[in-house]
């Protein structure tokens, strides 16, 4: 599987589970020597998918899917990221013919807006208006694809520790600061 966003919080998370359940893993990242981990399993290639599409076809040929996990961790300003990647991811997954993909976005894009909290549709209009548009047009453009696709909206995601507590499903109800670790 190819993995992009490895070197964020939650794609650090999502490589080392996926190594520890026994999948071959590519990491498509600016930095490699961001990358924590070093396994037998893993191969990381370096590129910049706002830039290098060559360098994302490369990374796809012989992957059966795609994790992405990319975002602008604690920044208000979206700098379009996702409205530039998911174009390409989506096309060049086409082109190579992978139809797997997981998408992470976030509670509060498109219509789950209407079940987020009070104060998280409040911060979603202000402050992380951009950041939500952002999300908005890349989930737009993954829908509108033929691709098997799933869409992640977790809530505020943190570093706290593990409690195998969660709930998962459509349309939960939810209130007050809503947050998973």
């Amino acid at each position: 599987m190819l993995l992009l966003g490895a070197t964020g919080g939650t794609g650090q998370h999502v490589l080392a589970l996926a190594l520890k359940a026994g999948h071959d893993v590519t990491a498509l990242v600016r930095n490699p020597a961001a990358v924590a981990i070093q396994h037998n399993r893993l191969r990381v290639v370096s590129g910049d998918l706002t830039h290098d599409d060559a360098t994302l076809a490369a990374a796809l040929r012989d992957q059966d899917a795609v994790i992405a996990t990319l975002g602008r961790g604690q920044s208000f300003k979206s700098e379009n990221l996702i409205q530039q990647c998911a174009p390409a991811i989506v096309s060049a997954m086409q082109a190579h013919e992978v139809r797997r993909l997981i998408f992470m976005s976030a509670l509060g894009v498109g219509e789950s807006f209407q079940y987020a909290p009070l104060f998280m549709r409040l911060m979603i209009r202000l402050p992380l208006r951009g950041i939500y548009a952002d999300k908005v047009a890349g989930e737009a453009h993954i829908r509108d694809s033929d691709l098997d696709w799933t869409l992640v909206q977790p809530v505020q995601l943190t570093n706290g520790r593990l409690t195998r507590r969660y709930r998962a499903g459509e349309r939960l109800p939810l209130w007050g600061m809503v947050t998973i670790s």
